[in-house]
């Protein structure tokens, strides 16, 4: 990461695109009229929570330092 974005979306949440993300997978799983898909959704949260977003959020901590610890207490991780 070059610049850490507060600006848009990231102004609600840290993770926008993720949160994104669950609602097309919601929506799809509506649209299927099927509800099996929801019970691959904790696991699918746990990988992303655990397994991309705690990289990221280290990695932005280190590359921002202050700026990136500022701006986790001003804006939720989800919504």
């Amino acid at each position: 990461a070059s610049e850490l974005c507060m600006d848009g979306p990231f102004r609600f949440s840290r993770n926008p695109i993720y949160v994104g993300d669950w609602f097309i997978y919601a929506g799809v799983t509506l649209w299927l009229a099927t509800a099996w898909p929801l019970a691959f959704a904790p696991l699918i949260w746990l990988l992303l929570r655990y397994g991309v977003i705690r990289h990221e959020e280290a990695h932005l901590d280190a590359r921002f330092g202050d700026a990136y610890r500022d701006y986790k207490t001003r804006v939720r991780r989800w919504l």
